[in-house]
């Protein structure tokens, strides 16, 4: 199994916040505060990766510096994520 750490980056969106990762285009999600957007964006990644898996594409690998909260996702047969800060 190998585990990667995706940079998470998180904006005001006005009545929620919205997130994205910089590395995986077209994964992103909302969210009330900032620990339901990492939770939420968690499960956006496994699913985006799945989805990714089952068309047979690349995993993108991050390269996007972190400075600040991350995505963690381990890559094995069933994809898995954990948010962290």
């Amino acid at each position: 199994m190998t585990t990667y750490r995706y940079a998470l980056v998180i904006e005001d969106a006005g009545r929620n916040l919205s997130a994205y990762l910089p590395d995986v285009p077209g994964c992103v999600t909302t969210g009330r505060d900032e620990r339901h957007i990492r939770t939420r964006m968690a499960e956006a990644l496994a699913f985006h990766f799945e989805g990714m898996a089952r068309d047979g594409e690349p995993i993108p690998m991050p390269t996007t510096p972190i400075v600040g909260p991350y995505v963690k996702v381990e890559i094995r047969q069933i994809f898995t994520a954990t948010a962290h800060t």
